[in-house]
């Protein structure tokens, strides 16, 4: 070994930061330190800005409406499902749902379901369990002795109002009764307002048959009076 062939461990050392020299090189303009002032702050967001002026994404004009709520469906047609059993792909004996679609290959991924379309025409009876059809295929299907089943992959269906009010008043009026029976035997105010309504009507009845024998009583004791009047 000579002098000029000695060397350290490889990765001991490493080359020199060139900086300042050049965008290609990574390290030019502010050399890998940041930058100053705003640019440097966290949560500062100037991509928009054009000196000071209109920026472009408020200068146009907007049109249309983006529905936030919309659903993406994969859209099927009887005959391609047909294509597929006949294929072998997929099988008829049992429920055709959105992952046995998948599975035989119909459909890339479930998105937010299956629509079935009515273009085409099945061969047999075939039951199925996606999230929406056409009234052609659904006629088409139950011609053939099949069913279609509605299903939400997604549970983003809400309920109607009516029955969600219908709900938080039976939760309401169990809470009531809870709390009555907890409190003694108690029965709600609803309840107590019916039951002391009952006894004046009842009251009034009883009081009239009694205003009828004081005035037949009248009548007896004074009799000349009666007759007189006749």
């Amino acid at each position: 070994m000579r002098l000029n062939e000695i060397r350290d461990r490889p990765g001991a050392t490493s080359a020199r930061k060139r900086l300042g020299r050049g965008i290609g090189s990574g390290l030019g303009k502010t050399a890998g330190k940041g930058t100053k002032g705003q640019k440097a702050r966290a949560g500062i967001s100037i991509k928009g800005f054009e000196g000071g002026q209109m920026p472009l994404h408020r200068r146009l004009p907007k049109r249309g409406f983006n529905n936030i709520f919309t659903k993406k469906f994969n859209e099927l047609n009887l005959g391609k499902i047909q294509g597929a059993i006949d294929a072998g792909a997929l099988d008829g004996n049992k429920p055709i749902t959105v992952g046995a679609l998948k599975e035989a290959g119909l459909i890339r991924r479930a998105k937010d379901g299956v629509r079935l379309l009515g273009s085409g025409e099945i061969k047999g009876k075939l039951a199925f369990e996606v999230t929406g059809a056409s009234q052609s295929t659904v006629k088409a299907v139950e011609a053939k002795g099949g069913t279609v089943t509605l299903k939400s992959i997604t549970g983003r269906e809400k309920p109607a109002a009516d029955k969600i009010k219908a709900e938080k008043r039976a939760a309401k009026r169990a809470a009531a009764l809870a709390k009555a029976e907890a409190k003694g035997g108690k029965k709600p105010k609803g309840e107590q307002a019916e039951e002391a309504q009952a006894p004046k009507a009842t009251k009034a009845k009883s009081e009239k048959p009694k205003a009828d024998e004081g005035e037949a009583k009248k009548a007896k004791a004074n009799p000349a009076k009666t007759d007189k009047s006749e």
